[in-house]
């Protein structure tokens, strides 16, 4: 059974649209649920999605789409060669969602980058700080209302 009938079949509830091109699968889902869905997805053995490529998010900003965010999941199976797309609509005044990292342990850096660039908050995270900016940094530089001009504060030297 392919992982997008797989899904809407067992989680019909939850999603809130769906689409394939060319064997491409994206799920959308309810933020509420992305634990449960992410668990089935790992731990279900006609799955298997053993691998979190990769996680990142899209800011609609200039699109005034709502809400505002997207938090985007890509993972893979390896024993079933199966890709799969998971978005969560995330809004800009409660920006967070739930933490992969004790199902995939690669999402902690993936979640430090998209809070580091975006703002976007990952509950239960293990160490939750900026992973590519620096501490002083002020804002998220990838939101696309981030000012390009904006000047940050100086930071010196080290003792």
């Amino acid at each position: 059974m392919k992982p997008l009938q797989w899904i809407q079949e067992r989680y019909s509830q939850e999603i809130l649209l769906t689409h394939s091109f060319r064997e491409d699968d994206t799920v959308v889902i309810q933020s509420s649920s992305l634990k449960n869905i992410a668990q089935a997805l790992k731990e279900t053995p006609e799955l298997d999605f053993n691998f979190l490529m990769d996680l990142t998010a899209v800011d609609y900003f200039h699109l005034k789409k709502m809400p505002r965010f997207e938090v985007v999941y890509h993972f893979y199976s390896l024993k079933w060669n199966h890709r799969l797309r998971l978005k969560i609509p995330v809004d800009e005044k409660n920006a967070e969602v739930d933490t992969l990292c004790d199902l995939w342990p690669s999402a902690n850096w993936y979640e430090r980058e998209v809070w580091d660039m975006f703002g976007i908050r990952f509950k239960g995270h293990p160490n939750l700080k900026r992973i590519l900016m620096y501490d002083e940094f002020k804002g998220h530089p990838l939101r696309k209302d981030y000012p390009f001009n904006k000047r940050q504060p100086l930071v010196g030297p080290v003792n």
